[in-house]
């Protein structure tokens, strides 16, 4: 038989698992950031692996290496003063004629249902430094964001 026609094994034809990504740049986490990384690991570090299939156990494992890398390089800010938009700041601003209210916060952290963005998201970048009053350029159109009040995050 021809070497084209034989499989060595069924390993090689598997797709290839990659790490999950880490997003680029710092890790900034809020003091809620940092407490749900941590438990986080903690959950994860509590499971036991050896009743799980090989599969799921390298998925756990993976996932795992992501939260521990994430509560290594964890960097906490400090509680932002509210005078102008920053990391760690409740932003109430008015969008397309719509009144709306998100906190900023890290990547880890940030979820759209519960109202908070990451900083590194390109609303946050656009409202950076701005004050309650100010206008905003985004999304291409001029003073389309409207800043109407700033204050710190203030959290349980």
């Amino acid at each position: 038989m021809s070497v084209a026609f034989r499989r060595e094994s069924d390993e090689e034809h598997l797709e290839p698992t990659f790490e999950i990504p880490i997003p680029p740049g710092p890790n900034w986490v809020t003091q809620r950031g940092l407490r749900l990384t941590r438990e986080k690991v903690e959950a994860l570090e509590a499971i036991d692996t050896a009743a799980m299939s090989e599969d799921d156990a390298k998925k756990h494992k993976r996932e795992l290496r992501y939260w521990r890398t994430r509560l290594a390089t964890a960097d906490l800010r400090p509680v932002a003063d509210g005078d102008a938009v920053s990391f760690g700041v409740r932003v109430t601003y008015r969008l397309n004629g719509q009144k709306k209210t998100v906190s900023i916060v890290g990547d880890d952290e940030a979820n759209p249902n519960e109202k908070r963005i990451s900083f590194s998201s390109p609303l946050a970048r656009a409202m950076m430094d701005a004050e309650a009053g100010e206008q905003l350029d985004f999304g291409g159109k001029a003073d389309a964001v409207e800043i109407l009040s700033v204050e710190p995050i203030k959290e349980d």
